[in-house]
C-alpha cells in the first residue's frame, strides 16, 4: 500500500494578534548586553550640569537622562546620524528599552546634542569613561583608533581654498611692489627735474597721491585679508566661511559620484575598547596621520594615562606617530602603507619583481653605508635631508644614488629616471616599521588586527 506523503509542519504565524507576554522590553534584553552597560553607566554619573541647562516652566521636555542614554548607545553602535537614531527608536528593541518607549524625532535629537548637551559633553563623556574604567568594563589595554568624516552645517559654496589664497596673496604683493616702484620712480624723476626748492606740478602730485591712496586702500586691505586667512587656515587646505573650523573633505557617501565635490566637514577621531568609545577628538584636517598625537594628548588629559597598546590602520603609520608611541611607552600595533605587501605571500612574477625593486627591499652594507640593488649595483650616500614637522619633530632622511644604471638590463623595472636610481631612506622609520610588523604578525597582533 502506498504511504501518504507527509505534509510540512510550520509554527503558527498570525499577524495582528494581541500579545500578553512579554510584559516589558526588559525580558527581551540579554543580561550582559551593551545597552544594559550604557544604561548602568549613565545612571551612575551626576547629571546636574546637564539638567541645569533647562529652564523652569513651559511645556514638558524629553528627559535629558533618556536622551543622553540614547545618544551614548547610538555612538557605541557607531550610529551618528540623527535620522538613523530616530528610526532605531521606532524599530530596534534595544533603543526602545533604553528610551523607555519614548520616540523623540531627529530634530529633537539634533537640538539636544547641538545645544544643551554640547555645552557639557566633555564633562559628561569623562564621567561615563571614568565609570566604565572603575567598573572594569574598560581597562585601556587595547585601544582602537579610527576616524570618520562628519559633514558640517556650513555653506559648501562659500569656502576659502589655500591655493587660491596663496595666488591672491602673491598677486597683491606684486601689485604693492609695482606701486611702490612707481612712486619711487616718479619721486626721483621730479626731484631731478625740479630740485628741492621748486614745487612739483599739481598733475604729478595728483598721480603720486592716487598711487598712494590705491596702496593704502585696496591693496593693503586685501593684503591684511589674505594674511588673516592664512592664520585661519593654519596649514589646512581650506575652511568654510560660515564655519571656519571646518575644512573641505571628500565624503564617503560621494564615492563613485560623477563629480564628487568636497564638503565642509570635521574629521572625528574615535578610540574604542570593548566597543565603548573611550576617547574622541574633532579635527579640521583631512588626513588621519596628523590627528593621532592631538587625539592621544586629549585622551591622556581625560584619563590621566595612555593605553597599553594602540591599534590603527595604515593612515596613522608615520615616523612622528611611531616616535610618540615609543616615547610614551605605548605598544605599537599601527600599520603602515606597505604592511600588506610586506606580509602577504606573492605568487605573481610581475608583483614579485615590483616588490624586489622597492628601496626598502634593497640589501644594506653598514660597513660602507651602501645599499645594494637586485642587479648587485651599489648605491652610495650623497647627503642628508632634514624636515621639521609643525610641532617640532625632526625627520632625517639619507639620500643614496647608483652610478652605473645606464647599461643595466633591469633598469626598466627599477626606475623611469633617465639617469641613475636614487633612493631616500629614514633608518628610524625602518626600525619603527619593523617593530610594528613584529607586533602585528604576532599571535596577539593577528587577533587585534
Amino acid at each position: 500500500m502506498k504511504r501518504k506523503e507527509a505534509k510540512p509542519v510550520f509554527k503558527p504565524y498570525v499577524m495582528n494578534q494581541a500579545a500578553l507576554l512579554p510584559a516589558s522590553y526588559e525580558e527581551l534584553i540579554p543580561e550582559k548586553h551593551l545597552v544594559r552597560i550604557v544604561n548602568e553607566a549613565v545612571e551612575n554619573i551626576d547629571l546636574t550640569p546637564l539638567v541645569s541647562k533647562y529652564k523652569g516652566g513651559g511645556t514638558s521636555s524629553y528627559h535629558p537622562k533618556m536622551l543622553l542614554k540614547v545618544l551614548v548607545y547610538a555612538y557605541v553602535e557607531k550610529t551618528y546620524a540623527s535620522r538613523r537614531i530616530a528610526k532605531a527608536l521606532r524599530e530596534n528593541i534595544h533603543y526602545m528599552w533604553i528610551s523607555g518607549g519614548s520616540r523623540p524625532d531627529f530634530r529633537t535629537l539634533n537640538n539636544f546634542r547641538s545645544s544643551r548637551m554640547k555645552e557639557v559633553i566633555e564633562d559628561l563623556f569623562s564621567a561615563v569613561v571614568e565609570y566604565l574604567m572603575a567598573s572594569g568594563h574598560v581597562k585601556l589595554e587595547n585601544y582602537f583608533v579610527d576616524g570618520t568624516k562628519i559633514e558640517a552645517n556650513a555653506n559648501k559654496h562659500k569656502v576659502v581654498w589655500e591655493k587660491q589664497r596663496d595666488r591672491n596673496h602673491r598677486k597683491v604683493k606684486e601689485q604693492i611692489k609695482e606701486l611702490l616702484k612707481r612712486i619711487d620712480v616718479e619721486n626721483e624723476a621730479e626731484q631731478e627735474k625740479y630740485g628741492e626748492n621748486q614745487s612739483m606740478p599739481k598733475k604729478k602730485m595728483r598721480s603720486i597721491s592716487q598711487a598712494v591712496k590705491k596702496l593704502e586702500g585696496g591693496c593693503m586691505e586685501r593684503l591684511e585679508k589674505y594674511e588673516e586667512q592664512a592664520k585661519i587656515l593654519a596649514g589646512r587646505n581650506s575652511y568654510a566661511k560660515t564655519d571656519p573650523e571646518a575644512s573641505c573633505m571628500p565624503m564617503k557617501e560621494d564615492r563613485g559620484a560623477k563629480r564628487p565635490w568636497p564638503k565642509p566637514a570635521y574629521n572625528v577621531q574615535m578610540g574604542t575598547e570593548n566597543q565603548f568609545i573611550v576617547g574622541y577628538s574633532i579635527h579640521g584636517r583631512v588626513g588621519d596621520t596628523a590627528c593621532l598625537i592631538p587625539h592621544l594628548d586629549q585622551l591622556r588629559k581625560q584619563t590621566k594615562r595612555l593605553p597599553q597598546r594602540i591599534v590603527a590602520d595604515a593612515g596613522y603609520g608615520s615616523e612622528e606617530n611611531y616616535a610618540y608611541l615609543q616615547r610614551h611607552g605605548v605598544e605599537n600595533y599601527v600599520k603602515y602603507n606597505t604592511f600588506y605587501h610586506d606580509t602577504r605571500v606573492v605568487r605573481s612574477l610581475e608583483k614579485k619583481r615590483q616588490l624586489q625593486f622597492r628601496a626598502d627591499n634593497f640589501g644594506y652594507d653598514p660597513q660602507h653605508d651602501e645599499f645594494i640593488c637586485p642587479a648587485n649595483e651599489r648605491l652610495h650616500f650623497i647627503g642628508t635631508v632634514r624636515d621639521v614637522a609643525p610641532n617640532g619633530y625632526e625627520i632625517e632622511r639619507r639620500d643614496y644614488t647608483a652610478d652605473n644604471c645606464q647599461q643595466c638590463e633591469l633598469k626598466k623595472y627599477c626606475t623611469r629616471s633617465e639617469t641613475n636610481r636614487k633612493i631616500q631612506i629614514s633608518f628610524q622609520l625602518i626600525r619603527y616599521r619593523r617593530q610594528a610588523r613584529e607586533n602585528l604578525t604576532s599571535e596577539l597582533g593577528r587577533e587585534l588586527r
